[in-house]
């Protein structure tokens, strides 16, 4: 076992609030992604609650949801910090030249740009949201951007999800009580069960900015 497996594995046992709270005494540029989706409001609530001064941000694609947009300025609002928006080259109408194109520039380069400039990183991402994601472990070398990435919610089932979102009075997006389980840019998301909605019709399933080297 080599020494950052051995680190990774170490933390695997904490639960989401002792993992966050690790996190902000071990990474001082410690940084955070938000999408506005339900899970990424339970890892905001969170690491406001262990240190409100971490830095946090959304890649901006200038194709999202009014709603998503909405959620943005509601979470500012609660929590009464600024949520930088990142945004990368974003040419007309790109996805329907190729959303792999379209989603390297609007999301892949700016998040690289994004945490050159940090040493570990938090999302949302769990194990029982897609296959893709099934084997994510709670703290993994991002050999992609040479920096740390933590999962807090990655043994966290839907149900765990909105039980803390209604137990803590979290702000969450809209569109999830209309049937969107998982909300990306308006051009490739519709309505659906687990990350269904995402790129309806394609074989695509990540947009790559969860995709390691």
């Amino acid at each position: 076992m080599t020494a950052v497996e051995q680190t990774a594995d170490d933390l695997e046992h904490l639960n989401a609030q002792e993992l966050v709270a690790e996190a902000v005494a071990r990474y001082p540029r410690l940084t955070v992604a938000t999408s506005f989706q339900k899970e990424a409001s339970v890892i905001l609530d969170l690491v406001m609650k262990a240190d409100s001064s971490v830095r946090v941000f959304t890649l901006d694609t200038g194709a999202l949801f009014p709603e998503t947009r909405e959620t943005w300025a509601k979470l500012e609002a609660h929590y009464d910090i600024k949520i930088e928006g990142i945004r990368g080259q974003q040419l007309e109408r790109h996805w329907e030249q190729s959303t792999d194109s379209c989603c390297d520039l609007r999301k892949v380069v700016p998040l690289r740009e994004t945490l050159a400039t940090a040493d570990a990183w938090v999302a949302g991402l769990r194990r029982d949201q897609s296959p893709t994601r099934a084997d994510t472990p709670k703290l993994k070398w991002d050999l992609k951007h040479g920096l740390w990435k933590l999962h807090p919610l990655a043994d966290w089932t839907e149900r765990d999800v909105w039980r803390y979102i209604a137990a803590n009075d979290v702000p969450y997006h809209p569109l999830h009580d209309q049937g969107y389980e998982s909300i990306g840019c308006f051009p490739c998301t519709k309505p659906g069960a687990g990350r269904d909605g995402r790129w309806s019709g394609d074989t695509k399933v990540e947009c790559g900015i969860h995709v390691a080297a």
